[in-house]
């Protein structure tokens, strides 16, 4: 392999590095290296990225920055595999999958630092991920011991019908940064449980918690090549992860623009694509609402991981003659979040994850009050060239940018309505559609919302929707299939058709 040397050496944690790495009481979940084969994968010293505390700007990590050659030796080392892994019994898969889950839970302090520093989101979040991230994996290993046979009642004299699911075979995962581990367990988990090997790449901003997962997974003793993470830049791998003939689905996590470059690239070999893609939601608050209950839910659907959620509420659309109180009360709540590096103290909004997206939030701000909408906080200075202000616009009209353009910024846009009809209508005009959030008290407005939004998730009267049990994904351009629930691991199988001769 080119410019890549083998070593199963633990990676110390070294002495110029960030402070806080101090505080990590298993230093061994610190990995630089990519994991490939069953084996830690060091690049040159000359082929490494640099993985900073968006905080602060410190170094955390050197870690390899590997291409198109190691993901076709990761493709390799999934292919060996395969046959072995997939052979097992259900139930020794979902023992190996326990083991893991148990291991990230004992971890969990540890990885929850760990994302914080390469994240930037509030250490309580981490805390809170991790959790979901080991959902997963505890979910699936239930889950894999239930893929059963089913019987088809037969058209044809004589003969037995037979319905299984199959593993699909090696299945190619691509996650974002937002929430570095549990997409990947997401992922991983269900295709694990199903009998797939498994070559993944983490986005390049936050490779340091899918190394930590590997590691846990070494320990859990998941066999050589069935578990691959794959670190470096993005579009040589998962440009060779697309072209393999042998790599069966691609799962990614990330924008729709990239989602359908993914989809073109994967044609030529008819890949099966699962896809969580940009989201708009709309947050619809009728005058029937509880005042206080309506805020609540508005601060936790905007302002969760920063604002920098594909689930967060970027339309926030107020029945008229409750709109200036809403207004009012989402501004003082919003004008005292505590803003800050992740590692501190009551900490409720982190730095943004790179200066693209505090520039393109910008933006969006300037062109919603140019085209008339206000500012209803104050535009307050804030530490760090990553970190911004979280901001409330009222009398946001429908034509401007923060209207139609996926928002990962805590900067909340809310805008008033008059009838149901209207502002379904104004929900529904969008390419998007992931979740909505409606907060009503009238029962039978609820069922109708849920039933006229054209979103893959409805919430009425909460935010938290999501969990290992529930089928995760969205409509239109939104995304293709579900992740979560049976669905997910279904993804990841195909179904065999088996007729039998019973003369």
């Amino acid at each position: 392999m080119n410019a890549m040397t083998q070593t199963t050496a633990p990676v110390p944690v070294k002495a110029d590095k960030h402070p806080a790495l101090s505080r990590l009481r298993d230093p061994r979940l610190l990995r630089e290296m990519a994991y490939i084969d069953g084996r830690w994968t060091a690049a040159d010293a000359d082929a490494r990225f640099s993985v900073n505390d968006p905080a602060t700007g410190l170094n955390i990590a050197h870690v390899s920055r590997l291409g198109a050659d190691a993901a076709s030796h990761a493709i390799d080392a999934a292919a060996r595999a395969l046959p072995a892994w997939k052979a097992l019994l259900p139930q020794e898969r979902s023992a190996r999958l326990r083991d893991w889950y148990t291991l990230i839970l004992e971890a969990r302090e540890d990885l929850a630092l760990i994302m914080t520093l390469e994240q930037g989101k509030p250490l309580s979040e981490a805390l809170g991920e991790i959790s979901y991230a080991a959902s997963f994996v505890e979910w699936y290993a239930e889950e894999a011991k239930r893929l059963n046979v089913e019987s088809v009642t037969s058209h044809l004299p004589g003969a037995e019908m037979l319905v299984r699911r199959e593993a699909l075979g090696i299945a190619a995962l691509l996650t974002p940064w937002n929430f570095p581990s549990a997409m990947l367990t997401r992922k991983a988990a269900a295709a694990l449980a199903a009998g797939c090997t498994v070559v993944a790449h983490p986005s390049s901003y936050t490779p340091l918690s899918a190394l930590a997962l590997a590691e846990l997974a070494e320990r859990a003793d998941l066999p050589p090549g069935v578990f691959n993470i794959v670190t470096g830049d993005a579009e040589p791998i998962a440009s060779r992860f697309c072209d393999d003939k042998r790599v069966r689905i691609v799962s990614f996590t990330g924008s729709t623009e990239i989602g359908r470059k993914i989809a073109m690239r994967c044609a030529p070999t008819m890949k099966r694509l699962v896809m969580e893609l940009g989201g708009h939601a709309p947050l619809i608050v009728f005058d029937d609402a509880n005042l206080d209950k309506a805020v609540e839910i508005a601060m936790a659907a905007k302002f969760a991981t920063s604002g920098q959620d594909c689930l967060a509420a970027n339309r926030i659309y107020v029945q008229r003659s409750v709109y200036p109180a809403f207004c009012e009360a989402f501004g003082r709540r919003i004008a005292a979040l505590k803003v800050g590096p992740g590692l501190d103290q009551d900490i409720e909004i982190g730095p943004l994850m790179h200066a693209n997206a505090v520039s393109k939030a910008d933006a969006q701000i300037k062109d919603a009050l140019a085209l008339g909408a206000r500012r209803v906080t104050e535009d307050t200075e804030t530490e760090g060239p990553l970190f911004m202000a979280p901001t409330l616009l009222a009398d946001v009209p429908d034509n401007a940018l923060i209207m139609s353009e996926e928002t990962f910024a805590p900067v909340a846009a809310v805008t008033p309505f008059d009838t149901e009809d209207e502002v379904v209508a104004r929900a529904n005009a969008t390419e998007y559609g992931l979740v909505a959030y409606v907060v009503t008290e009238n029962g039978a407005r609820a069922l109708r919302l849920g039933r006229d939004l054209e979103y893959g998730m409805v919430a009425v009267n909460r935010v938290k929707i999501t969990g290992a049990s529930i089928p995760f994904g969205g409509m239109k351009q939104s995304g293709l299939g579900r992740e979560g629930s049976r669905h997910g691991l279904e993804a990841f199988t195909d179904l065999k058709y088996l007729c039998l001769d019973a003369h």
